[in-house]
């Protein structure tokens, strides 16, 4: 995986500002010598770096924009024409260094971000006292204690009786799980039930958090490089001109006439107009909270042809939330609610979110006492309240519901108010909102391939597939399936959108790899091309509309400083143009070509628009009131 550079500017960037502040300095001391003896040692030393770059990517079947630079750099010294040089080597440098900033600027933002995997363990001495190490520290055998809400630092097998695990970064699976006596407990799994004791079965560097890691590096060195925009063209652009200039040359039997061509056919549209036009549209997604690593990124999502979906935290909301109430006892279930969200107040467990969530009244219970990873039992306005596990309600129930649930991926929480029947709230995570409009855009408005890869169960991940509009579903899958589907998927670019620790792999491994809700994420931002901080499923519809645009504005400003470069090629070639003018006009050409680039920074008509739409639809529209749950007997 690549790390991100500990400096903002480029060698040949801090090279050009150096030799222009000396050159200025020297011509305000009136050494007109020194200035020209240092444009001159620049310009050829930015020759021979860039000459040395250009043959290592030949070497690597690349051919990049820098090779007619060095070429004109070289002519122009031969002729005599120091400043001309020196000109195309300044525009060289600042193309270089426009990229290299908008790269390190996404990297910045991501930066702040990500948070570290665990580092310390706690463990129990051979006396039985505890002891908190380094991770690296932990061996093989050693009694490994996880606190409540705590990261399993190694994998582990449960000494305890049970215990509730949620493992929904590294299976995708968003409902708990129980784990009982001498069971496989995997490292980054958190533990929701109270104090556990587990034994390490195997060292930090082979459980499966650090596996994770080793594959997203693994996955992230596969890709293949980007060929970007502008190389694509500077091939072609490059022969052009070489057969223009070696014909104004040999025609006229002046050479200083091919030198000029070569000034004024030196790429600076190529060099300057893309990386201005991808550094604007990275500056104007980070404003719409999105946040770009490369403009390779934008230029793959532009023309990208299958998308392909996790599950958990992406497609749905990745918490558990009410979906059913079945009420056996005279309780309503707005009432049966208040009742369950106050007795489970006191506990930390998964579900007492969802209860409070869902419960329109914040009733506070006078007593509770919890068993944790089994249930609750608490006293809320005189009423005795137990819920939790079917075992642990019903122990006292002569009729006791069946343990089964209406459809795969719900969870249900038993409850019982003093001697009546017991009472089931279902719960399961379910897709967002706009997730079935957002995968509708994408296939028939888009015309993308679109796959969910999930963790979950295969019964589970077809159900919500089903639900947001896939049809190709490729589930139960491990972090290394994930990127083997991705590799193999015939229509490309195709894009990962993905939210957890076990999609980071697939992140890294695909052509572009989105994360859904950056802020809560940790490797798996790391890992992306594109991170969406807003948690909002509709903002891959802006990411690709918005690289869409950044790509066509890049390739205008291409086009029109090629058209305005070849003009004065031509001009040149008659003879009408001298190199140190035609370097000076190929500044206009420049400034041209960045003025239009720079739209990318400015929100399109289509943004505007949209703005002003949402503007008038909040000021007309209150939230209302989500409506009552409703339940059978």
């Amino acid at each position: 995986m690549e790390q991100p550079r500990g400096g903002v500017l480029p060698p040949k960037l801090i090279l050009a500002f150096s030799s222009v502040l000396i050159v200025i300095a020297s011509w305000f001391c009136g050494r007109a010598d020194v200035a020209l003896a240092c444009a001159a040692t620049y310009a050829l030393t930015l020759a021979t770096l860039s000459a040395v770059d250009s043959l290592r990517r030949l070497v690597n079947g690349r051919f990049g924009v820098d090779v007619l630079a060095t070429i004109a750099i070289v002519a122009a010294l031969i002729a005599g024409e120091v400043w001309a040089a020196f000109i195309v080597g300044l525009m060289l440098a600042t193309g270089e260094g426009l990229e290299k900033y908008a790269s390190w600027r996404a990297r910045k933002d991501l930066r702040q971000l990500i948070s570290t995997a665990p580092t310390r363990a706690l463990i129990a001495r051979a006396d039985g006292a505890p002891e908190e190490v380094g991770i690296s520290s932990v061996r093989v055998g050693d009694t490994v204690l996880v606190r409540q809400g705590e990261v399993v630092p190694v994998d582990c097998v449960l000494l305890d009786a049970s215990i509730i695990l949620d493992e929904a970064s590294l299976t995708g699976e968003s409902l708990p799980r129980e784990v009982t006596r001498d069971q496989d407990v995997l490292s980054g799994a958190i533990n929701l039930s109270g104090l556990c004791r587990m034994r390490a079965v195997r060292p930090e560097a082979d459980s499966q958090y650090q596996r994770i890691v080793e594959l997203v590096a693994q996955a992230a060195n596969a890709k293949a490089p980007m060929v970007r925009l502008a190389d694509k063209v500077a091939g072609p652009f490059t022969l052009v001109a070489l057969a223009i200039s070696f014909a104004a040359g040999a025609l006229s039997g002046e050479w200083g006439r091919a030198v000029a061509v070569l000034v004024v056919a030196t790429p600076c549209p190529l060099i300057i107009a893309a990386p201005v036009a991808f550094a604007g549209g990275i500056s104007r997604a980070a404003r719409e909270k999105i946040i770009v690593r490369s403009g390779a990124a934008l230029e793959l999502l532009s023309r990208s042809r299958t998308i392909a979906f996790d599950k958990t935290g992406t497609l749905t909301s990745g918490a558990a939330s009410v979906v059913s109430v079945r009420c056996a006892s005279t309780l309503t279930p707005d009432r049966l609610l208040s009742l369950a969200a106050a007795a489970d107040s006191v506990s930390s467990h998964v579900y007492a979110d969802a209860l409070r969530r869902a419960s329109a009244e914040r009733t506070v219970s006078t007593f509770a006492r919890e068993t944790p990873g089994v249930g609750v039992e608490a006293l809320v306005e005189g009423h005795r309240v137990i819920l939790g596990r079917r075992g642990f309600v019903c122990r006292e129930s002569p009729q006791a519901p069946d343990d089964s649930a209406d459809r795969p991926g719900v969870s249900v929480v038993y409850v019982r108010v003093d001697d009546g029947p017991v009472d089931e709230i279902l719960l399961a995570d379910p897709p967002r909102p706009n997730a079935r409009a957002t995968i509708h855009v994408l296939v028939n408005e888009m015309h993308q391939r679109v796959l969910m890869l999930s963790g979950d169960d295969e019964e589970t991940a077809r159900y919500v597939a089903g639900e947001v509009g896939i049809t190709s579903v490729y589930a139960p899958c491990t972090p290394a399936q994930k990127v083997a589907i991705m590799r193999s998927q015939p229509d490309r670019p195709a894009v990962m959108v993905g939210d957890g620790i076990n999609d980071a792999p697939v992140l890294a491994g695909a052509d572009v790899g989105i994360v859904v809700g950056g802020r809560h994420a940790t490797l798996a931002s790391e890992a992306a091309d594109i991170v969406l901080l807003r948690d909002d499923l509709a903002d891959i519809l802006r990411a690709r509309e918005h690289a869409q645009r950044t790509v066509r504005i890049a390739r205008q400003s291409i086009l029109l400083g090629i058209s305005m470069s070849l003009i004065l090629m031509f001009i040149a070639a008659a003879g009408l143009l001298p190199a140190l003018a035609g370097a000076w006009l190929q500044e206009l050409v420049d400034l041209s070509t960045i003025l239009w680039a720079l739209r990318t920074a400015s929100p399109s008509r289509h943004e505007t628009v949209r703005q002003r739409g949402d503007v008038a639809a909040s000021a007309v529209l209150s939230p209302t009131p989500a409506p009552g749950l409703s339940g059978g007997g």
